[in-house]
């Protein structure tokens, strides 16, 4: 069975504070497998409220964080400076206030050779997770939003089935908005994560939501509910609780 655990928000600011207090208890419960806490971040219009909310829940705990390995769902395919970077809004609203070490932050760097960032990010992925019997790495928690098209990390709908099928870690995609080169996590990595919260917020995504809810939903977030036995979904936008997927 495919079950989807539905915590509902009054508000943007409730969610991502339920959420920043959740993820920093995790991090404290610790990793059990032998190696670090490794963790997949999204961007999104959520991201920074997150990010601020797991710092808040930090405070005074400050080796709280030392031991775990960042890494992102998808990134645009611009330099890490550059606005548009979920790497950039990381470091402005986690990494730097919380004093993560460089060696714990695994960016996607972009380079004229698509194929080696792709390479090089997926080998650091592998070296510090473990994988399951199919050989797909387990992140500890990876945190996703939802466009109003149903889409996840840079997962969009109607991707042809190399993207749809691939066993990669990462992948090279072209995204229907603004910047459209991504890389992103397959589904299968998505699908072998050991947790994975879906932030769902902001006008507009009810319907998105509902459809990727619902039985045979064919959204890209559908996908991902039906590929994993559990996925938390914390959300702002009124949904009828379906209370499973697939």
């Amino acid at each position: 069975m495919n079950t989807v655990e539905l915590l509902p928000f009054p508000d943007a600011a409730s969610l991502a504070n339920a959420a920043g207090r959740r993820w920093a208890a995790e991090v404290a419960a610790g990793a059990t497998h032998g190696k670090a806490f490794s963790v997949a971040l999204s961007g999104g219009r959520i991201a920074s409220a997150l990010y601020a909310a797991a710092v808040a829940a930090s405070r005074g705990r400050g080796d709280l964080w030392r031991e775990v390995e960042f890494f992102f769902a998808d990134e645009r395919w611009v330099p890490l400076d550059d606005p548009e970077s979920n790497y950039r809004l990381a470091r402005e609203h986690l990494f730097d206030p919380l004093g993560i070490a460089d060696r714990r932050i695994h960016p996607i760097s972009v380079s004229a050779d698509t194929e080696f960032a792709v390479a090089q990010a997926q080998a650091e992925v592998l070296r510090a997770t473990t994988a399951n019997e199919d050989g797909d790495p387990m992140f500890d928690l990876v945190l996703l939003g939802m466009g109003e098209d149903g889409h996840v990390a840079s997962l969009f709908p109607d991707a042809p089935p190399a993207v749809v099928e691939s066993r990669a870690v990462y992948l090279a995609v072209i995204g229907p908005k603004p910047p459209p080169q991504r890389v992103t996590l397959s589904y299968a990595v998505l699908a072998a994560a050991r947790r994975v919260w879906v932030l769902v917020s902001g006008p507009g995504k009810g319907a998105a939501l509902e459809a990727s809810m619902a039985s045979g939903g064919r959204t890209p977030l559908a996908r991902v509910l039906q590929s994993r036995k559990h996925t938390v979904i914390l959300t702002d936008v009124a949904v009828i609780d379906r209370g499973r997927a697939g």
